[in-house]
């Protein structure tokens, strides 16, 4: 059966055979049951947890009496949790750039058709965007998505792009509502945000795609423009390829790989902002009201600056980042209010 991809024959025939003996569902409470396929669990990026912070705000304020259970999206499940999801009311991907055109191949979402099967149509992307630039997506995928996604519900993604990229086949049910990151920026947010240059200022680095001419330009700027240089240790080796970079560490001081310690930055140092290649990174800055620039490395940033006017350049334009630099910068996100409204009202008006 090679549609099941991972999962074996025996596999297989076990859980349809406890699917197929699953007893008739009790009464329904008074609350709704919401799951959650959670980014979070088990990674190494902590800009996964910028992305859930914001994803379980939103569901706390639009099902405030709901019984909300998280499942991984990157890590396999076995039957016991496919059980459980069977009994959830609906289940949100939660963010992060999950979506691809060639599913069979990319396993950051651990989705098959066997869940296509247990679990048909129960999923509502709340946030989520795609990989990268990608042709339109393949046959294995167009079905997948197909027996994955809500058909009644509205589907949420983070910029333009995905939204077309699922429309391209057939998925018109979606509505471009940004990344919820940016849905608390609102223009009195973004008032507060000074123009001018801080002191010093804290950055990131992209391991996983990395330019190292066009980044180590950037360290040496930073050095250059400011008392002391920050680096948030967001993704596991992005220590390692600092000590590329800059091995003599002149005004960089490390921040621990934890989100918590990036928040106390954010929060104690009043002279401070971000330039980095990190987009939720940059984003959680703009949430602690720190004037910001997002040096983008792929497809997600540019996306979800060319709709918000989130303020990105991309890492080949980087002598860009002196004009933020030495100039004065208005924060002026535009968020797409309309759609954001009309995807979190339809749950006022539906019991699943």
């Amino acid at each position: 059966m090679s549609y099941t991809l991972r999962a074996t024959k025996r596999e297989y025939n076990n859980w349809k055979k406890a699917f197929n003996k699953k007893k008739a569902a009790p009464e329904k409470p008074d609350f709704r049951r919401i799951g959650l396929m959670d980014p979070s669990i088990g990674t190494s990026n902590m800009g996964d947890f910028i992305i859930q912070d914001a994803v379980k705000s939103v569901l706390r304020e639009t099902f405030p009496d709901s019984f909300v259970s998280t499942f991984p999206t990157q890590l396999s499940r076995k039957m016991d949790s496919v059980q459980l999801m069977q009994d959830q009311d609906v289940i949100f991907i939660g963010g992060t750039n999950l979506l691809a055109s060639n599913m069979e191949a990319r396993f950051q979402w651990k989705v098959t058709p066997i869940d296509s099967y247990f679990i048909p149509n129960k999923m509502v992307l709340f946030g989520t965007g795609w990989w990268q630039y990608q042709d339109k997506p393949n046959a294995y995928t167009q079905n997948l998505y197909s027996g994955l996604l809500s058909k009644s519900l509205l589907h949420s993604v983070r910029d333009s792009y995905s939204r077309d990229m699922l429309k391209s086949i057939g998925i018109e049910n979606v509505v471009n509502t940004s990344c919820p990151t940016l849905w608390n920026i609102n223009p009195a947010h973004c008032k507060s945000i000074q123009t001018s240059k801080a002191s010093d200022v804290i950055t990131t680095l992209t391991f996983y795609n990395k330019d190292f001419k066009q980044d180590a330009a950037m360290i040496k700027m930073l050095q250059q423009n400011y008392d002391h240089v920050y680096v948030w240790i967001q993704g596991f080796e992005d220590m390692e390829y600092l000590h590329q970079l800059a091995p003599d560490m002149k005004k960089i001081i490390s921040v621990h790989p934890d989100l918590h310690f990036y928040d106390e930055i954010l929060k104690r140092h009043n002279d401070i902002e971000y330039v980095g290649t990190r987009l939720h990174a940059g984003i959680r800055a703009i949430q602690h009201g720190k004037r910001t620039l997002i040096v983008a490395v792929d497809n997600r940033a540019q996306e979800i600056g060319k709709d918000t006017n989130l303020n990105v350049i991309k890492r080949e334009d980087l002598d860009r980042a002196l004009n933020f630099v030495t100039k004065p910068y208005v924060t002026d996100i535009q968020l797409p209010v309309d759609a954001i409204a009309l995807w979190k009202n339809q749950f006022n008006k539906t019991s699943f």
